[in-house]
């Protein structure tokens, strides 16, 4: 299994509403290096969903549901989405002041690329996480 972190501006569309909605599809992106890493996506994969801009915390987990098909929002073939599906509520939402002062977390994706909308996240990091945030899975 792999882990990613995907980037939601609350205001746009929030946690709550994820779950509301119960599923969503990863469109919009217009990033080369996210695409790569939608594209890289497999069903069953967890996701660390982060409140960009406003927040700026990891609040709740997502779970691929459908690997990446072309994005319905163009019809240039070199953009892609997945779907998602809500999975967990953190019992504790990460901050970004918080991931960048834990050093265990020094070179995350989220530290080292912050503009990058749909990131890689290490096993390591993933489990760093799930601590600093009490969540169990």
């Amino acid at each position: 299994m792999n882990y990613w972190l995907v980037k939601s501006e609350p205001f746009k569309y929030s946690w709550e509403q994820f779950e509301k909605d119960k599923q969503t599809l990863w469109d919009g992106v217009r990033n080369y290096a996210a695409r790569n890493n939608l594209r890289a996506m497999k069903k069953g994969d967890l996701v660390l969903w982060y409140h960009s801009n406003e927040g700026m915390e990891i609040v709740g987990i997502a779970k691929v549901s459908k690997e990446a098909y072309q994005d319905p929002t163009t019809e240039e073939t070199a953009w892609v989405v997945v779907d998602l599906k809500p999975f967990k509520k953190l019992k504790k939402p990460v901050g970004l002041l918080q991931v960048k002062s834990d050093k265990r977390l020094a070179n995350m994706d989220l530290v080292r690329l912050g503009r990058l909308s749909v990131q890689t996240v290490k096993e390591a990091e993933w489990n760093i996480i799930m601590e600093l945030s009490d969540t169990k899975l």
